[in-house]
């Protein structure tokens, strides 16, 4: 059966998939020929972020959704700006499971972890061990929900995943989200989407509107806001693939934004969508 994250790795180069993996990819890139540029885009896009997130002085990552390791994750690109971060990844691929050990490389200052866990389930993500004793909940966290959103359907209640991730978060922290999006290309999308659902993976687009409702509802989006992984810092000087386009080529593309909390006590969230 295929695996969104060995799907994803893939794409962007790796080495770790199987056949049905494979097959999966090629279908959907069928529908969706940019595929692969979208997720080196996505790689791109969250270094950068993790990057601004760490110059603010963000100091612990909470990153749910990882896929197989690859260039820049999270721990790698927080550390060399900041040694002392802590990151906790989570996914419930038994593969990621199988490779975490890369993920687990850390400086002497830092902390990394990785548990084993849903996202459906965030009561359990929240109240692992691993994550209370790596991740200091009195002080900032960066929840990071990158290319994993689209994958719950609204039967799964992600208003109340990402509500109760959210919650626990103290003030000062922020949200980094990306969501499949519909709206460039709906043709394309849908059919992108059977080949998923076919292969026995759930998944559901969702238009940047919606996207932004779910993910951001209550926030102060930080610039650029909710928009596609094409125009995410376009003024950046950062590294960008062969095969760079603008934006108005994309077939379909992850989005992002980024917010800041309005409500209350509630942390202030940076996150991309769109």
């Amino acid at each position: 059966m295929p695996s969104p994250a060995r799907v994803w790795n893939f794409w962007v180069g790796g080495k770790d998939h199987f056949e049905a993996d494979r097959a999966l990819a090629e279908q959907f890139g069928q529908v969706v020929p940019k595929m692969p540029l979208i997720a080196r885009l996505t790689r791109l896009f969250l270094a950068d972020t993790v990057t601004q997130l760490a110059a603010a002085g963000i100091r612990q990552f909470l990153d749910i959704g990882t896929g197989l390791p690859t260039t820049d994750n999270v721990h790698e690109v927080a550390q060399a700006i900041v040694p002392s971060a802590r990151v906790v990844y989570v996914d419930n691929d038994p593969l990621v499971l199988a490779h975490a050990r890369a993920l687990l490389t850390s400086s002497e200052e830092g902390r990394t972890a990785y548990i084993h866990a849903d996202l459906r389930s965030p009561a359990e993500i929240l109240s692992s061990p691993v994550v209370r004793e790596v991740l200091d909940f009195s002080q900032p966290v960066a929840l990071m929900l990158v290319g994993i959103l689209h994958f719950l359907e609204d039967k799964d209640e992600p208003e109340r995943i990402i509500d109760t991730l959210l919650d626990a978060l103290p003030p000062g922290s922020y949200l980094t989200a990306s969501h499949l999006n519909p709206e460039h290309d709906p043709v394309g999308v849908a059919a992108g989407m059977r080949a998923y659902q076919a292969g026995g993976v759930t998944v559901q687009a969702r238009d940047s509107s919606e996207f932004a409702a779910l993910a951001f509802r209550g926030l102060e989006l930080v610039p650029p806001g909710v928009v596609s992984v094409s125009e995410w810092r376009p003024e950046s000087s950062g590294p960008r693939p062969t095969g760079w386009v603008p934006s108005t080529c994309w077939s379909t593309t992850p989005g992002w934004a980024c917010a800041r909390s309005t409500r209350g006590s509630s942390p202030s969230r940076r996150g991309s969508g769109g």
